[in-house]
């Protein structure tokens, strides 16, 4: 059993709740496996069609274990760090949506963690922070992919430079957080936004996603040439076929996500 990782489905929504809370849920090898291994399970469960990753206790997470630092040798670090890695490329990796749902602190390459997903809700109190300049370090996690894609380099640049804490309303402003909402409401609006997505076209949506995410690296003439083989495969899909069905019988679509 993983202390570190709370697993939960219900309404085809996996929960993935991060739970060292006597850490500000600091990361462990079992917590970054533990996720890793289920986000797997769920690219091939066709009973899961969204996920939400979320913490307990104060914090949502507060990255890497600063009561650790300075005691792990540099074979420790490559290895920690390598098995974070994965767990960035898994969520990137599935073809459903990612949601981070943030309270108190995101911080470091718990920041990160909740970048790496493809939306993020957060409460009115929740605040951000890269702090690796604090101790005399580099951003991991992806934080040096994420956050200049979202917000540009000089912000980027000035938020890792001053490692200060950033209040929700600035990083709604700079479009990192997707919705804010009040502490009382995160656990409840985060399950009808996972539920909402659950209930789409899965199919399209992880294309959607594929496709935004290499947007960055492809050409247009790429993305054009991608959207039309892609979209010459969508139009077999039983998703589509229901949406269709569904517009012209003015009903709202069941989607199976196939």
């Amino acid at each position: 059993m993983n202390s570190s990782l709370l697993v939960e489905t219900n309404d085809r929504v996996l929960y993935l709740t991060l739970n060292r809370p006597h850490s500000l849920n600091s990361f462990d090898e079992n917590m970054l496996s533990g996720i890793i291994e289920e986000l797997q399970h769920a690219a091939h469960n066709q009973k899961i069609r969204a996920i939400v990753i979320r913490g307990t206790g104060r914090a949502f997470s507060a990255g890497g274990d600063v009561k650790t630092m300075g005691s792990a040798t540099s074979s420790q670090v490559y290895e920690h760090i390598g098995i974070l890695n994965e767990c960035i490329k898994a969520i990137t990796k599935l073809e459903k949506p990612v949601i981070a749902s943030v309270h108190g602190f995101a911080a470091g390459a718990g920041f990160n963690l909740a970048l790496a997903c493809d939306l993020i809700i957060a409460s009115e109190t929740s605040q951000f922070a890269l702090s690796f300049s604090k101790v005399g370090l580099i951003s991991d996690g992806g934080g040096s992919y994420f956050l200049p894609r979202i917000i540009g380099p000089h912000v980027a640049k000035e938020l890792f430079f001053s490692g200060e804490p950033v209040d929700v309303k600035r990083m709604y402003e700079l479009g990192v957080v997707n919705r804010i909402v009040h502490i009382d409401r995160l656990q409840d609006d985060t399950a009808e936004w996972a539920r909402t997505l659950a209930q789409g076209p899965g199919k399209a949506f992880g294309m959607m996603k594929k496709m935004i995410d290499r947007s960055f690296t492809m050409s247009l003439d790429e993305i054009l040439e991608q959207e039309r083989i892609t979209q010459t495969l969508m139009i077999s899909t039983e998703d589509h076929a229901e949406g269709v069905a569904a517009f012209k019988e003015k009903r709202n679509p069941s989607f199976s996500g196939k």
